[in-house]
């Protein structure tokens, strides 16, 4: 196995991104045991992860998609299951079945949707351009569920 093909193997989530229908989503799973890995640390270490994995995820993004021989092809999931634990980043309560759940819905509408800028970040180009719209949906992923924990956690104090 050459290099190339061990980055492919890895973009692609181990194979999960040759599926013919919903690979991101397929893909977006595999973020689902990363997040809670995470959560299992200090908010401090969670920010020093989640960039170091966002720093790793655009060249193998981008070697995945110049090997596929078009941008963001939907065979490239890494940039889904490594910027989904953004969503649940510096959450107490992320280990709640609920809460991941409810973060990975959010996730994928967001990145199924892409409202803006989500949907100008593509225009950028290369693994940057492929990361950082995941990246933004998971961001808004986040702003969203810690709305719901706000109202949630207000709600349940009356």
């Amino acid at each position: 196995m050459t290099m190339d093909d061990a980055v492919l193997l890895f973009a692609t989530g181990f194979g999960l991104g040759w599926l013919p229908w919903s690979p991101g989503t397929f893909g977006s799973l595999l973020g689902i045991p990363l997040a809670w890995w995470m959560s299992g640390f200090t908010r401090g270490s969670q920010l020093g992860i989640m960039t170091f994995l966002l720093i790793v995820a655009v060249p193998i993004c981008h070697v995945a998609s110049l090997a596929l021989g078009s941008g963001d092809a939907p065979q490239i999931v890494a940039d889904e299951f490594m910027a989904f634990p953004i969503a649940l980043l510096g959450l107490s309560v992320a280990r709640q079945p609920w809460v991941m759940a409810l973060a990975f819905i959010l996730f994928r509408l967001f990145d199924a949707t892409k409202p803006p800028p989500i949907d100008h970040i593509e225009a950028i180009g290369g693994g940057l351009s492929i990361a950082l719209d995941d990246v933004m949906a998971a961001i808004y992923a986040w702003l969203v569920l810690v709305a719901i924990l706000s109202l949630w956690r207000r709600h349940g104090r009356r």
